[in-house]
């Protein structure tokens, strides 16, 4: 049987349009970077740049855009074995505009849907994702059929295997090789909700009551499979109901997992364990540029603290730090940070301007 993979990780991807000039309104930019994008295919290049072997399941359109997410995955050794096309759908765009330092509107252009919303459950490489050392998912991935039943059977796949293992059967072990991570990842605007009264019979409401209410069923099956789930305060009250750091950590823990990483923004972060440990660490201070990407390298520096049996507060500062230098840097996807990067942040250094440490001395 082949290696298993460090991180294999589901859901979006796509190319993000990023304005080359900040502070200004979409209307009057007339000039665009384009990246890769997509908050799994993001975490799975943060792993990547981290020396982990990663691999993401997703889809794309069968056009121009398709092809070069395909180009840049390999740029960034990111394996796209599992990344199919799409007929009917096109590759979707995302645009942003750019208000530093906590504005960052966001523009998807995915309707009616989107290839990565098509992954179905018989493409699934089951075997690679049973065996996966860490295996990351997305409630964004649980929005739409097929993607959900997809999502879901390659959960119950990971539920199976550590059913069946006499380590994880042994008692109360920190998540170390058998992980499987939900990215509480909300995003309404990919979501739909009865609305019973509308004037012309059954539709859609998007009041955000609904929304959630739609939502949490499903995040619940979601949280049963999960080791470990992350998410911000929005999240986690779409998830458990609940926005207190320590109730949702607690909330979140009792739906299933063995760690909570619940995401306080400007205060920091709170990690809760099942075995008691807690661990609260504050952001690291940064300029920031972007916040759009933080996030997502804060996820492949989680994963690979975890693989790497690091103590709690220990994975909760690097990936602190790692989403700080994406924070400061336009990009998402390229400003991933290597670990030399991440080492040099930690120990009160600046951050890194991209490119200014060759690959192979910062890994």
């Amino acid at each position: 049987m082949p290696e298993p993979y460090d991180v294999i990780t589901m859901g979006r991807i796509g190319v993000d349009l990023y304005p080359l000039r900040t502070g200004v309104p979409l209307a009057q930019v007339d000039t665009f970077g384009k990246f890769l994008g997509g908050s799994a295919t993001n975490v799975a290049v943060a792993a990547a740049r981290l020396g982990r072997r990663a691999a993401v399941i997703t889809r794309t359109g069968r056009d121009a855009f398709g092809d070069y997410l395909h180009h840049a995955l390999r740029e960034f050794e990111v394996d796209d074995r599992w990344v199919t096309p799409v007929d009917r759908w096109p590759t979707p765009v995302t645009f942003c505009e750019i208000f530093p330092p906590d504005d960052f509107p966001l523009y998807f252009y995915r309707q009616p849907t989107a290839p990565d919303l098509q992954i179905q459950p018989h493409e699934l490489d089951l075997d690679a994702i049973r065996a996966a050392r860490i295996f990351w998912m997305t409630g964004t991935g649980l929005c739409e059929e097929p993607s959900r039943v997809a999502t879901l059977t390659a959960l119950r796949t990971r539920g199976e295997a550590r059913a069946h293992s006499s380590e994880e059967r042994s008692s109360g072990r920190r998540p170390g090789t058998a992980i499987t991570v939900f990215d509480l990842d909300w995003r309404p605007m990919f979501w739909k909700a009865p609305a019973d009264d509308a004037p012309e019979g059954p539709g859609t409401s998007d009041d955000p009551q609904a929304l959630m209410a739609a939502a949490r069923p499903l995040y619940a099956r979601a949280l049963r499979h999960a080791t470990v789930a992350v998410g911000n305060l929005d999240e986690c009250e779409v998830a458990v109901g609940q926005r207190e750091p320590y109730a949702a950590a607690r909330a979140l823990l009792a739906a299933g997992p063995e760690l909570a990483v619940v995401k306080q923004g400007p205060k920091g972060v709170l990690a809760m364990h099942r075995d008691g440990t807690v661990a609260e660490v504050p952001p690291v201070p940064v300029e920031v540029v972007n916040g759009l990407g933080a996030g997502d390298a804060f996820g492949g520096a989680l994963c690979h603290g975890l693989l790497a049996g690091w103590d709690l507060e220990r994975v909760m500062r690097y990936a602190n730090a790692a989403g700080a230098i994406v924070a400061a840097r336009l990009a998402c996807s390229s400003a991933m940070p290597y670990a030399r990067e991440v080492v040099q942040v930690l120990g009160g250094g600046p951050v890194p301007t991209p490119g200014s440490l060759p690959p192979e001395a910062a890994l």
